[in-house]
């Protein structure tokens, strides 16, 4: 695999024979550049610079533009042109993308980051809530699942005693009613974090393991059918810089936009999550899969969370935002 320096060298440079580029479309990351994301990123952008034969042109920058947090509000305000980020990170302003955060959503993906982007277009995207942003496609990562360096997670008795990291959104919710202790922070602070005791583990989908450099900090694994948690994630445009773009390669960027985007993503995080385990394997972490009596008591302690957010949903407008939740459970069946 080449270094991702040459991967955008070779994307800013364009490819041979191409004429000279019309836009270049300027990238921004705030995970490291060896992260899947960042790779994902710009490997989208230049399957876009591919198809519309160089006219658009993709440069990552070394450095993200803004923290996590901030990364939207980065992207609206024309600091960068494309750039992705977690809702959860912004509590408060992405209410409805909350569906897609709700434990026991499935086991892949490439399933949950297309029926969600599906659902999105169906119920959420009428209301605007990335208001000054060009959605180019909204995803989850892989099932998060439960990682510390204490003891086996066997029951919700176990988690007693472990400090964890989590991300915003639902899981903070789904923390809170299981009484995990917990610290809300961004992801790439989980290795600072586990690193120097201040928590004792994570609830991440596999891939962060290895994509954090948290393995060797890691002795447990636990994971339940259908994850702990899911998040939710958009990649989106400046629309300033959407306007300047010639309208056929408008066209390319749409095609490469919404479920072709998200199953694109989806691949990423599953195929990495599907290498981080067999990292996690060769290190001798010990990996547990929850029994049924753990999955009953979990859903049974979490089950309210998803009649809160349906409230919360329709006091925003959303109708029928419990039926829109099954609706999204059946789509993930169905791609399973």
């Amino acid at each position: 695999m080449a270094p991702l320096k040459t991967l955008a060298a070779a994307a800013l440079l364009g490819f041979a024979g191409a004429a000279s580029a019309q836009i270049t479309l300027t990238l921004s990351s705030w995970v490291p550049q060896g992260h899947l994301l960042t790779k994902m990123q710009l490997d989208w952008c230049m399957e876009v610079s591919k198809a519309a034969e160089g006219r658009i042109q993709c440069n990552m920058l070394p450095k993200p533009v803004a923290p996590a947090p901030a990364t939207f509000d980065a992207v609206r305000d024309g600091l960068v042109d494309v750039a992705f980020s977690v809702h959860g990170y912004t509590p408060g302003r992405y209410d409805l993308t909350k569906i897609a955060e709700m434990p026991f959503l499935g086991d892949s993906a490439i399933p949950t980051s297309v029926a969600y982007q599906r659902i999105y277009e169906r119920h959420l995207a009428k209301f605007d809530e990335h208001k000054g942003m060009k959605v180019i496609t909204v995803f989850t990562h892989g099932p998060g699942q439960i990682f510390n360096n204490k003891r086996p997670v066997r029951s919700l008795a176990d988690l007693d005693g472990i400090k964890f990291r989590v991300g915003g959104g639902i899981v903070n919710e789904v923390g809170k009613v299981i009484g995990a202790n917990m610290t809300l922070k961004p992801a790439p602070q989980s290795y600072e974090l586990l690193s120097t005791g201040v928590v004792d583990g994570v609830w991440f989908p596999d891939e962060s393991v290895v994509g954090f450099r948290l393995e060797k900090h890691i002795k447990y694994r636990t994971s339940l059918p259908g994850g702990l948690y899911n998040t939710s994630f958009a990649m989106v445009m400046n629309p300033a810089t959407w306007a300047k773009i010639p309208k056929a390669d408008q066209a390319i960027i749409e095609k490469h936009s919404g479920e072709w985007a998200a199953r694109f993503i989806g691949k990423y995080w599953d195929d990495y999550d599907i290498r981080s385990r067999a990292t996690q394997q060769a290190l001798g972490i010990e990996s547990i899969t929850a029994d049924a009596a753990f999955v009953a008591d979990f859903k049974a302690k979490t089950a309210p969370i998803e009649a809160a957010w349906a409230k919360e949903a329709e006091a925003k407008g959303l109708k029928n935002a419990a039926a829109i939740l099954q609706e999204f459970r059946a789509e993930i069946a169905k791609l399973q």
